[in-house]
């Protein structure tokens, strides 16, 4: 058992307590209007990007399928919108990068209204032809990892889940996408989870939330089913507990080792908004389209949640939500793992949670002094690396050294070393330059 569940606390060791300024959770969900044109790139998950089956000048419908998927590893792509192929080009992304989408010059005199597609009766699929549906359907993990989910449920043949943990802690700040589905989509999320079980075959889920969340516990508990298959639990409320090593060691006080999937332990980790969505599209036969996208930060006037299409311009957004800002920091995703975009023309795609506006006075400098040794990022991360020595390591440019001595690898990106250095030295963005060109090296 772990030591902190012992002495009644469900987290984790180490970790942060940044600012909630989760203002937007009590907002409901509204309907974000069309943009004149969409961006789709094919490249929507971890995997090998979609390849398209359209061509330019082609009228597509709202849920017609566009680009089909390139291999397991990857997802089919649907048309966020009804309206014409306007090309198939290179396009800025939010890394800086090129690369290739489908763009769309939607009809707005249209309805748009999605394709209805082929009723899908759950009860009476078996696990494979489920798992082919979620896969049909161009589903990914919708925290922000967007893993394809069709991928992550095919569990190893040497591996038994025996437990489905449903992740709706979001501990990013200022994101509050998963509460207002959990909150909102109650049914479809059951529904969903109930998809999950059967898929990876494992007899029982837990919904693990955080403390701030306690209106979502109340909302939850009466749909639950009697048989205590699908339960839920708070756990304390602390960045990241969201992390999947963090959550399992939260509800369970297990560990997921080094170097391995949470398969390898018999567990299943998906995100809430994943499985509620599942829930919601599946039965009906239908792609994944639009997402939630909380839309907050300084200077606008319309902060909340959106159902937003697929593909859709920043800029289209910013202009809606009243953005009366100059100068700003734009973000995809939260502050502490999400991604700077440089353009408004960046589109949003499946993995996009949020888009946060920041003040430049919210935020760091640019100043980066020399290490003090004060070992404060030593004693934030929550998987016991040690910061400082990477940091160093990293300057001196030995990456080979951070991986294979240093576990590098188990980083997962959560940023509380930076957070915390009083150096201001960019110690999680020194990481991802590591594994990025590790990753080259080992190609």
């Amino acid at each position: 058992m772990n030591f902190l569940q012992f002495f009644g606390k469900k987290t984790f060791s180490h970790g942060i307590h940044p600012p909630e300024y989760k203002e937007t959770h009590h907002q409901e969900t509204r309907r974000l209007p069309f943009p004149t044109q969409v961006i789709l790139l094919l490249g929507q998950s971890i995997g090998k990007p979609a390849t398209p089956i359209v061509h330019k000048g082609q009228q597509v419908e709202r849920g017609e399928l566009i680009a089909k998927a390139d291999g397991f590893v990857s997802v089919p792509l649907y048309a966020s919108v009804t309206g014409i192929i306007k090309g198939i080009e290179l396009v800025l992304t939010a890394r800086g990068t090129r690369e290739s989408a489908i763009i769309i010059e939607t009809a707005l005199s249209s309805g748009q209204r999605q394709l209805a597609g082929h009723q899908c009766d759950i009860e009476n699929l078996s696990r494979q032809d489920l798992i082919k549906a979620v896969w049909d359907m161009g589903m990914v993990g919708l925290g922000g990892a967007a893993f394809p989910t069709h991928v992550k449920m095919s569990i190893p043949k040497d591996c038994k889940i025996h437990t489905v943990l449903v992740n709706g802690c979001e501990c990013e700040p200022f994101l509050t996408t998963d509460h207002r589905v959990m909150l909102e989509q109650i049914n479809h999320l059951i529904r969903g989870i109930t998809i999950a079980l059967k898929c990876v075959d494992a007899p029982k889920a837990i919904i693990g939330i955080e403390s701030n969340k306690r209106d979502v516990l109340e909302a939850i508990k009466p749909h639950l089913p009697n048989d205590s298959s699908i339960t839920i639990e708070m756990v304390e409320t602390k960045y990241p507990q969201g992390a999947e090593k963090m959550l399992a060691t939260a509800l369970l006080g297990v560990e997921i080792p080094s170097k391995s999937l949470p398969s390898a332990i018999g567990l299943a980790i998906f995100n809430v908004t994943t499985l509620a969505e599942i829930g919601r599209l599946l039965p009906q036969g239908q792609a994944l389209i639009e997402r939630i996208v909380t839309v907050t930060g300084d200077d606008l006037e319309k902060p909340g949640n959106y159902q937003v299409p697929l593909g859709t311009p920043l800029g289209h957004i910013l202009d809606y939500a009243g953005f009366t800002g100059n100068e700003a920091e734009l973000i995809l995703g939260g502050p502490m793992m999400g991604m700077s975009a440089a353009s408004l023309d960046v589109p949003t795609t499946k993995g996009t949670g949020g888009v946060l506006v920041l003040d430049k006075r919210a935020t760091k400098g640019d100043d980066i002094m020399p290490c003090i040794k004060c070992s404060q990022c030593l004693q934030v991360c929550p998987i016991n690396l040690n910061p400082a020595e990477l940091g160093q390591l990293a300057a001196k440019r030995q990456y080979d050294v951070m991986e294979e001595k240093y576990n590098l690898n188990d980083c997962f990106d959560c940023g509380c070393c930076s957070y915390v250095c009083p150096s201001n030295i960019p110690l999680v963005q020194y990481f991802k330059i590591a594994k990025t060109l590790n990753r080259q090296r080992h190609q």
